[in-house]
């Protein structure tokens, strides 16, 4: 593949540094409270394999999913950038 001036590997060096990025924010997104066994929107009940797999848990799937459309995860940034601002 040619990647012109970018050193070998550079292309999975970003994926990498998108993916850390991204877990990075969900995490801090998490917080460290304790999981809750009712959800915090519609008080139903939290099974306790998703409070296992995801520490700190407040809402239930269906609430989780609203709030995601309501909030959807950030872009990132553009870490290549345009070939413009490459030759400037």
């Amino acid at each position: 593949m040619a990647t012109g001036w970018a050193p070998d590997g550079a292309v999975q060096d970003q994926i990498d540094a998108t993916v850390a990025d991204a877990v990075a924010r969900a995490r801090a997104r998490q917080g460290q409270q304790a999981s809750r066994e009712r959800c915090a929107e519609c008080d139903a009940a939290i099974p306790e394999r998703r409070r296992i797999a995801i520490p700190g848990v407040q809402l239930c799937v269906s609430c989780q999913e609203v709030a995601d459309r309501r909030n959807p995860p950030g872009g990132g940034h553009n870490r290549r950038g345009s070939k413009d601002s490459q030759l400037r």
